[in-house]
């Protein structure tokens, strides 16, 4: 039987052949010990730490810092979420000024005033 019909066996990604290649986890296919993903399945053959920028055969969490791979873009993503609302709060704020100052003619400015000397809420 030919060697190219084979069917590949899965290996672990720790295995490295003395030719440069790392067999994938998943299909079990030798790629290049450089390559970010199996050529032939796509699956994920190097990870990198979110927070030290190392470089691994594993995801999960990193080998050098020990920071949780999920939790850690998850607080990120949350972080970013909280600033996202602040500045959204604060463009609605202008909007509703600007409509104001438009309708200002109209409403005889009891809008614009009430909107310019509303108190400001402290939670916010």
């Amino acid at each position: 039987m030919d060697d190219l019909a084979q069917k590949p066996r899965a290996a672990t990604p720790e295995a490295v052949s003395s030719a440069g290649t790392v067999a994938c986890p998943k299909c079990g296919h030798l790629a290049r010990d450089v390559a970010r993903f199996c050529p032939r399945c796509h699956q994920t053959l190097r990870f990198t730490c979110p927070a030290c920028f190392t470089e691994q055969r594993h995801g999960g969490s990193c080998a050098r810092c020990g920071v949780d791979f999920a939790k850690y873009v998850a607080a990120v993503v949350a972080a970013k979420q909280a600033e996202a609302d602040v500045i959204h709060e604060r463009l609605e704020r202008r909007s509703q000024l600007m409509k104001n100052m438009l309708l200002a003619p109209f409403t005889g400015g009891f809008s614009l005033l009430r909107s310019l000397f509303r108190p400001r809420d402290p939670n916010r």
